[in-house]
């Protein structure tokens, strides 16, 4: 099986990543812009939707 730890991050992480603030991290969630799930109060977020907003907003909608 694949190591979801790997593939996840979390909102901190999304932060550092994006160098964003919580309510900008919390806005793109919450708007459905970077696809991500929650367990809990917990919000989980793969790698590979972040890649995907990233090519987004670089690329154009693609």
């Amino acid at each position: 099986m694949e190591n979801y730890n790997q593939t996840l991050i979390t909102v901190k992480e999304l932060c550092e990543f994006l160098m964003i603030g919580k309510n900008a991290a919390d806005q793109l969630l919450k708007s459905g812009q970077i696809k991500s799930f929650r367990i809990g109060r917990i919000w989980k977020i793969p790698k590979v939707s972040i890649e995907k907003y990233i090519r987004e907003q670089t690329n154009g909608k693609s």
